[in-house]
């Protein structure tokens, strides 16, 4: 979950709503409140249906097989792209290293003509391949790059609550001759401040991932939900002191200068106050931050195409396991050929919050669906409902789905008007278009596909009142 949420998106911000200014905390605070309605509906379905296509598995027991695959292909394309902007937005945490260290050439080459895009391919394929050697590959690389990932997070608190804006003033005089920006009077607004919690709501996204691995992890019906709860509760404390402690010590005011001038990150604007050692170290942690998304949301986007094609709504080839590591090989790769369109996207677009636009659309869909799951599933499939170990009593269930079906519900139309309102120069650059668009064609996919199940008799209802095999 920690990656360019955390690292980027708080002060990038700034530029893609502009007048939020010094409200991103409380707005960040906001955003969790509706993430966590949506965690608490995944960790209840995860708890009844552990099995690998997390989503896909819940929404299509629980309501429909077309409203599974819509929940789960929303989620498929949002992380894929998701994916593909982590690949593109890590190119700037290496011109970070770069800059500190005296490599201002290569920095500078790094960001120039196709450059940036190629680094952030071989970052994206390279883990593609990690991902298609196993868990056990998985494992070895993830755990590790999640204590770095820490340890350089805390030396950014800690760092950021050292030191004052007049420290960074000092200091951006000194070493720049440059003066602080002035603060400009930013009253509070409702539609701003909504709109900004929208888009930091994906920041809590990544505890999706736990319930795509399924029957994949030991324990499911106990682990997949502890899992999710430990996720939501240490990361959104970590990035509520984090996020703190950056614009404890840098002011809004000169991250919005910053901002429209060219992509910025938390270490870069702490490398104001430190050492170039210190500086390379929390601006590497935090590269290693952004590449430790990239192989969790490989595994959750491949376990989705996987489970549509085993339950026969998606071509069949999807769902080939590799015959010597057992992964699903053929997901992987198409997952990454998407990605790569992220990437490149990005490149074309010279802006990656068009992928992060799609990103929230597509979640917040899915989430509305995981919402209404919990709601359904007693109804429409009792015999799974029974499963159910958290909050197993419909007196919490249901206010806990309702509340979350209002507040993601707001969300999505916060963020759809926020889209729609946007000054573009083409329609090709507003998430929602897209969006409807790339599900367009898979609804015709997934409906072809169906046709052909019932031409071979093929007893759907029954078939999706049942649990997929482990």
């Amino acid at each position: 979950m920690i990656g360019a949420a955390i690292n980027v998106i708080p002060f990038m911000l700034q530029k893609n709503v502009p007048g939020i200014g010094p409200y991103v905390l409380p707005a960040y605070v906001c955003a969790a409140i509706p993430a966590i309605l949506a965690a608490l509906a995944y960790a209840i379905l995860a708890s009844a249906m552990p099995r690998a296509g997390g989503s896909y598995v819940y929404a299509s027991r629980a309501l429909s097989p077309y409203l599974g695959f819509v929940a789960s292909f929303s989620q498929w394309f949002g992380l894929s792209t998701a994916i593909g902007v982590v690949s593109y937005v890590l190119v700037a945490f290496l011109r970070d290293i770069a800059l500190p260290l005296g490599f201002t050439g290569l920095a500078h080459t790094m960001e120039t003509g196709l450059m940036r895009p190629a680094i952030a391919l071989a970052f994206l394929w390279f883990f593609v391949g990690v991902n298609l050697r196993g868990l056990k590959s998985y494992e070895r690389t993830l755990i590790p790059l999640m204590v770095v990932m820490f340890l350089a997070g805390f030396i950014v608190i800690i760092a950021g609550f050292a030191f004052d804006q007049a420290d960074f003033g000092a200091a951006l005089l000194a070493k720049e001759g440059a003066a602080l920006p002035r603060t400009p009077d930013a009253p509070f607004d409702l539609s701003k401040f909504l709109a900004a919690a929208s888009i930091l709501f994906s920041s809590f996204i990544g505890f999706d991932s736990i319930a795509q691995a399924g029957g994949e992890a030991k324990n499911p019906e106990r682990n997949l939900p502890l899992a999710i709860g430990i996720a939501m509760v240490s990361v959104g404390a970590f990035y509520m002191l984090f996020t703190g402690a950056v614009y404890h010590a840098v002011p809004w005011a000169y991250v919005a200068q910053q901002a429209m001038l060219h992509d910025v990150t938390a270490p870069g604007l702490l490398g104001m106050l430190l050492s170039p050692a210190w500086t390379v170290a929390i601006v590497g942690g935090a590269a290693v931050a952004l590449a430790n998304d990239l192989p969790a949301m490989l595994l959750a986007v491949s376990r989705l195409m996987f489970a549509w094609a085993e339950d026969g709504i998606f071509p069949a080839a999807v769902a080939r396991v590799h015959p010597r590591w057992g992964t699903p090989h053929v997901a992987l790769i198409a997952s990454g050929v998407m990605a790569s369109i992220g990437i490149i996207g990005s490149h074309v677009a010279s802006d990656f919050f068009l992928g992060v636009d799609i990103l929230v659309t597509s979640m917040l869909v899915n989430f509305l669906l995981m919402c209404a799951s919990v709601l359904a599933l007693k109804h429409t499939n009792p015999e799974i409902a029974r499963n159910i170990t958290v909050l197993p009593s419909r007196w919490l269930q249901i206010p806990t789905a309702a509340l979350g079906l209002f507040a993601l519900g707001g969300f999505l139309a916060v963020h759809i008007s926020k889209d729609l309102a946007a000054p573009v120069s083409h329609w090709a650059l507003r998430s929602t278009f897209v969006w409807v668009i790339v599900m367009a064609v898979a609804s015709v996919i997934y409906f072809i596909e169906v046709r052909k199940l019932r031409r071979q008799g093929f007893d759907l209802d029954a078939h999706f009142k049942a649990m997929p095999a482990e």
